[in-house]
C-alpha cells in the first residue's frame, strides 16, 4: 500500500484555476537578475546581503494539505536572485511557535513529511512533463529527485549538485539554496519560460502542506500549473554554450573472507574507477564510467517473496543510471509501485559493468538517450511465464544497450507525448535479446490522461541450468498496455489493459509475467469527511477526506503450447471493495475485502481465497516520526502446495528520531514482517519472516555512523510432495561516511552474511574513497 498522504498530495494536481488563482499564476514568481559588480551572496542562510533587500519578494502561499482551497495559517517569503552560473533562492519561513520546528539530523534523501521543510520544483524545460526538485529540511538536510507527470511519481534516486543552508530564527527559519545552471537540463534553443513551484511543511497537528501555486485535488499531476520564472532575461541564450565538466575518481579497497561446508577463501583487492560527466552545451550531457564499484553500501530492504510465483523490482541507486531519469523512461517512487515503467529499460538488471557510456540529449519539443555497458555478469537473468518468473544465475559477460527518443506533437490542444525505444543485450555468440517498441502520454483535456507501450521482442539466447547462456532457435513475443486515468473533485479512476505473449523477453527490462491477458479496473469515490459524521463524534479524530473503493481485475492465459498452458484459463480474479480515510498527523487509514479466485498451476483448481485487509500509518510526534502497519487475514492460497489455507500477512515499521548530547542525532527504523499459511488440518504449512534494524547515528551534518541488521526466515513442513525447506540469511552492516554533498565521499566499512543451510559465511572490509574535480 502506498504512502497515503504525501503520494496523493503528489499524485494529485491542479484543477482549472479561479479568476484570483488565475492572477496568481499568470504573475509568476519574479527574480532579480545581479550584475557583474553585485557581491556573490555567502550560502549561509541568514539572507543579509544586500541583493536580498532589493530582489522582489512572493508570499501569497495557499494551504494544498489536509485541505485544499484554504489560505495559508503561515506566512512563507520567496525570493530568487540570477547569478551568470547559478539561481539562489532564498526562503522565510515565519512560524509563531519557533520552538516546535522539526529540525532533525537525517540521511540524505530522507526528508519527508514528519519534518519541517522548504522544497523547490523546477522546470527548465517548462513542458510540465517532468521537474527536478529539492527539498531542505530545517536542519539544512537535503532530499532531491525527479518527478514524472506521466507516471504521478517522485524519484528521489537522482542526486543534484547544490549548495543549501539553514539559519534558526527567533520567529522561523530562513534558506538560502544555490542551484548551479550545471545541475539542470534544458534545451540549446526554442525552449519554453521555465518555470518553479515553492513548498513548505510544517508537521504538527494538521499536518500541513503550503504551496505557492493555487493547488486542488482534482487535476492529473502535482506539476501541470508551475509558475513561470520570471526575470531571467536572456540567461539562457548567455550560458546555453558554456561546457561543464565532472570527473569522479573513485578508490576502493577491500578484503574478502568466505567460508562453506568446501573451505574458505580470501581476497583482498584495490580498484580504481571513473565517471565521468561532460556538459558540451545546454542539451547534451555525456556521461562515463570505467571499473565502476556498484557494491550496494546500503542493503536493499527485505520483501516478503516466499509465497509468490513471480519477482520483485527493487530501487535504482547507482548514480550512471539516474542522469534524466525521465528520458529514459525509468520511474521507481519510494514504494515501487510504476513497474510498468520498468518494462521497457530496468538498469538493475545490469549487475556489474566493466565499463559504460551514454549520451542524453534534451530539445525543445523532443529528447533522447542512448547507453551501453559492458556487463561482467554475476546478477541473474529473469524469463517471465503465467504462472511463474524463472531466474538465471547469469555467468558471462553480456553487452547491454539500449536507446529511447520522445517528441512532443501537437495535433490536438494538447500535446502527444510519443517514444521510441531499442533495447538489446547480447550475449557474444550465444545469442541475443532485443527489443523495439514505442510508448506515449495523451491528456484529453483536464481530468483525464491516457498512456500506454507497445514492445516486440526477438531472442535467440537461452539459459541452461548453470545460468550458462547458450543459442536456442529464435522466439518473438509482444507486450502491449494501456491506461486511462481520470481525476476530478468527486473521482479518481483507472483502467487498464496489458497482454503479453508467451514468448516475451526482455533481459534489460522488469517484466515478471507473460503469456497472459489483463484487464484492471479502479474506482474511486471522494467523499467530504462530513460523510462520516452519522457513525459517531469525530470532532477529535479530525477526518480530512474519505474515499470509497473498488477495485476489479481478471488475467487469462494465452495459449502456451511449449509449456503446455491453454488459452483462456483464469490465472487470477480480484473483487476488492474497500476505503481510505485521511486524518490528522499525515495519518492514513485503509481496508478492503479480498474476494478473490486464483490458480497456482496451469490445469490447477481455480481457489476462492477471502480475506479481510487493513493498514494504517501516521506521523505521530516529534520522536515517533512514522509507524504503519498492514494485516491480510483470511483463506489464502498456498502456492506451493496448491490449495487454501487459513493464513495471514503482517508488515510493521516504525522510525524514530532524538537527540543527543553534543549536537548528535539517532535516527532509528524497525521493519517486521511475517507471512503465514496452514494445512487443511490446522498445522503450520508455511512460514516466512523478515526483519530489519537499521539506525543512524548523524555525528554531523557531514558525517554518519550507520549500522543494518537484518534478516530472513523460510520454512515449510515436509508433506507428500513437497519437500522440507529451513532457509535464513543473515546480514549485518556497519558503515562510517562523510560526505560533503556530492564532491566528497569517505566510507569505511564492514559487511558480514551468512545463509544456511549452505553454512555459507562471507564478511567484507572495505575503504571507499569518491572526489570530484572540475577542470
Amino acid at each position: 500500500m502506498k504512502s497515503i498522504l504525501f503520494g496523493l498530495a503528489l499524485a494529485w494536481g491542479l484543477a482549472p484555476a479561479t479568476a484570483a488563482a488565475a492572477s496568481v499564476m499568470a504573475s509568476g514568481i519574479e527574480a532579480l537578475r545581479l550584475k557583474p559588480a553585485d557581491a556573490t551572496p555567502v550560502i549561509d542562510g541568514k539572507l543579509d546581503e544586500p541583493a536580498w533587500q532589493r530582489a522582489p519578494l512572493f508570499d501569497r502561499f495557499v494551504q494544498f494539505l489536509p485541505e485544499d482551497k484554504q489560505p495559508a495559517r503561515w506566512r512563507t517569503t520567496v525570493q530568487i536572485l540570477v547569478q551568470e552560473d547559478a539561481l539562489v533562492f532564498g526562503i522565510r519561513a515565519y512560524d509563531p511557535a519557533p520552538e516546535l520546528i522539526r529540525a532533525p539530523l537525517s540521511r540524505r534523501d530522507k526528508v519527508m513529511r514528519d519534518q519541517d521543510f522548504v522544497s523547490v520544483l523546477l522546470d527548465p524545460v517548462g513542458q510540465r512533463r517532468s521537474a527536478q526538485f529539492v527539498r531542505i529540511s530545517a536542519a539544512g538536510v537535503l532530499a532531491d529527485g525527479l518527478f514524472s507527470a506521466d507516471d504521478d511519481s517522485e524519484d528521489f534516486a537522482p542526486d543534484f549538485d547544490l549548495q543549501a543552508a539553514v539559519q534558526l530564527l527567533p520567529d522561523g527559519y530562513s534558506v538560502e539554496l544555490r542551484w548551479p545552471l550545471a545541475a539542470l537540463r534544458f534545451p540549446y534553443a526554442d525552449g519554453a519560460p521555465w518555470r518553479l513551484m515553492v513548498t513548505r511543511s510544517i508537521p504538527r497537528e494538521a499536518s500541513t502542506l503550503l504551496v505557492s501555486a493555487p493547488l486542488t485535488k482534482d487535476a492529473l499531476s502535482f506539476i501541470a500549473e508551475l509558475q513561470p520564472l520570471e526575470g531571467l532575461g536572456d540567461l539562457v541564450e548567455q550560458v546555453r554554450e558554456r561546457s561543464f565538466l565532472n570527473i569522479r575518481p573513485e578508490l576502493t579497497l577491500r578484503r574478502e573472507h568466505e567460508s562453506d561446508p568446501t573451505g574458505s577463501r580470501r581476497q583482498r583487492e584495490l580498484a580504481l574507477g571513473l565517471e565521468m560527466k561532460w556538459r558540451p552545451r545546454a542539451d547534451w550531457v555525456i556521461d562515463a564510467t570505467l571499473n565502476p564499484d556498484f557494491s550496494q553500501v546500503e542493503l536493499d530492504t527485505p520483501q516478503l517473496a516466499g509465497n509468490t510465483r513471480f519477482a520483485l523490482s527493487v530501487q535504482e541507486k547507482r548514480a550512471f543510471f539516474l542522469e534524466s531519469t525521465d528520458v529514459v523512461g525509468q520511474s521507481q517512487s519510494e514504494q515501487n509501485e510504476q513497474q510498468q515503467s520498468l518494462a521497457a529499460f530496468y538498469s538493475r538488471a545490469i549487475t556489474d559493468p566493466d565499463w559504460g557510456l551514454r549520451a542524453t540529449w534534451r530539445g525543445a519539443t523532443a529528447e533522447a538517450t542512448l547507453l551501453s555497458l559492458r556487463d561482467a555478469g554475476g546478477g541473474e537473468i529473469r524469463r517471465p511465464s503465467a504462472y511463474a518468473t524463472q531466474s538465471y544465475a547469469q555467468q558471462g559477460r553480456s553487452q547491454a544497450s539500449f536507446a529511447r527518443g520522445r517528441m512532443q506533437l501537437a495535433p490536438w490542444d494538447q500535446p502527444l507525448g510519443l517514444a521510441l525505444l531499442a533495447s538489446q543485450r547480447d550475449y557474444g555468440g550465444k545469442g541475443v535479446n532485443q527489443v523495439i517498441g514505442s510508448d506515449f502520454a495523451l491528456p484529453l483535456g483536464a481530468s483525464d490522461l491516457l498512456r500506454g507501450h507497445w514492445l516486440a521482442s526477438s531472442t535467440t539466447a537461452g539459459f541452461d541450468a548453470t545460468g550458462q547462456a547458450q543459442r536456442i532457435q529464435a522466439e518473438s513475443g509482444h507486450k502491449l498496455w494501456l491506461e486511462w486515468r481520470r481525476r476530478s473533485e468527486d473521482w479518481n479512476n483507472s483502467a487498464q489493459f496489458e497482454e503479453v505473449a508467451p514468448r516475451f523477453a526482455n533481459d534489460n527490462g522488469f517484466v515478471s509475467q507473460s503469456g497472459l491477458r489483463r484487464a484492471t479496473l479502479n474506482l474511486h469515490r471522494r467523499l467530504p469527511a462530513q460523510t462520516l459524521s452519522p457513525l459517531g463524534d469525530w470532532s477529535s479524530f479530525q477526518a480530512h477526506e474519505f474515499e470509497l473503493q473498488l477495485h476489479l481485475m481478471q488475467s487469462q492465459t494465452l495459449a502456451d503450447a511449449q509449456l503446455g498452458v491453454a488459452a483462456g484459463e483464469v490465472i487470477e480474479r480480484k473483487l476488492h471493495p474497500g476505503f481510505w480515510l485521511a486524518a490528522a498527523r499525515n495519518s492514513g487509514v485503509w481496508g478492503f475485502l479480498g474476494l478473490d479466485q486464483q490458480r497456482a498451476k496451469t490445469g490447477g483448481l481455480l481457489h476462492t481465497p477471502r480475506t479481510l485487509n487493513l493498514g494504517f500509518e501516521s506521523n505521530p510526534n516529534a520522536w515517533l516520526t512514522f509507524v504503519s502497519a498492514e494485516a491480510s487475514w483470511g483463506q489464502r492460497l498456498d502456492v506451493e502446495a496448491d490449495r487454501l489455507g487459513r493464513g495471514a500477512n503482517l508488515l510493521l515499521q516504525a522510525k524514530m528520531r532524538s537527540p543527543l548530547p553534543w549536537g548528535w542525532w539517532l535516527e532509528l527504523e524497525q521493519q517486521l514482517g511475517q507471512s503465514f499459511v496452514d494445512q487443511p488440518s490446522g498445522r503450520r504449512s508455511f512460514t516466512e519472516r523478515n526483519a530489519q534494524t537499521l539506525a543512524v547515528l548523524h555525528l554531523s551534518a557531514r558525517d554518519s555512523l550507520r549500522a543494518i541488521a537484518q534478516g530472513t526466515w523460510v520454512q515449510r513442513q515436509a508433506e507428500p510432495g513437497l519437500s522440507a525447506v529451513d532457509d535464513s540469511s543473515r546480514h549485518l552492516s556497519l558503515v562510517f561516511q562523510h560526505r560533503i554533498g556530492l564532491s566528497r565521499m569517505l566510507s569505511l566499512g564492514l559487511v558480514s552474511a551468512r545463509e544456511r543451510p549452505m553454512d555459507r559465511h562471507n564478511t567484507e572490509l572495505f575503504a571507499k574513497l569518491g572526489l570530484t574535480f572540475q577542470p
